[in-house]
C-alpha cells in the first residue's frame, strides 16, 4: 500500500515507520499475555477492540507523525476524491477482506466486523478531535 502512496502524493513519516515495526510486535505480545475471550467476552472484546483501534487512528493521525499504510491511504484517497473518511475506510477493508478470502485467509463475523466499523469509528475519531477533512492530516 506504501508503494501506491507516491501517485496520490501522500508522505511517509515516523508515524509510519513505527506503525510498521510496533504494531506487529505489540500484537505478537497481546497474544502471548492476554487470554482468549469466552462466550459473551468475545463479542465485547470485538467491539472494544475495534473502538480502541478507531481511537488511536484518531490520536496518531492528528499527531500527523506519518499515518500508517491503510490510514495513509485512507487520508489520501479522501483528499483526492472528497469522499468520507468512512466510505474510503470501509471500501479499502472490504477490499483487503476479498482478496484475504480469495487467497485462502479466513473471513469470520470479526472480520467482517472489523471491515465494516472500523471506517465509521475512524470518521467519528478524527471529528472528535476537530479534523473533518484530509486536508490537515
Amino acid at each position: 500500500m506504501v508503494a501506491s502512496w507516491g501517485l496520490l502524493r501522500q508522505s511517509p513519516g515516523l508515524g509510519t515507520v513505527l506503525n510498521a515495526v510496533l504494531v506487529g510486535i505489540a500484537i505478537d505480545v497481546t497474544l502471548d499475555i492476554v487470554p482468549t475471550p469466552s462466550g459473551a467476552w468475545r463479542v465485547v472484546s470485538l467491539l472494544g477492540g475495534i473502538a480502541l483501534v478507531a481511537l488511536a487512528s484518531g490520536l496518531y493521525l492528528t499527531a500527523r507523525l506519518g499515518p500508517g499504510p491503510r490510514d495513509g491511504l485512507m487520508t489520501a484517497l479522501v483528499r483526492r476524491t472528497g469522499r468520507s473518511f468512512r466510505a474510503v475506510r470501509i471500501t479499502i477493508e472490504l477490499s483487503a477482506l476479498l482478496v484475504g478470502a480469495l487467497l485462502g485467509g479466513t473471513v469470520g463475523i470479526g472480520t467482517v466486523a472489523f471491515a465494516l466499523l472500523i471506517g465509521p469509528g475512524v470518521q467519528l475519531m478524527l471529528g472528535a478531535f476537530g479534523h473533518r477533512s484530509a486536508e490537515h492530516l
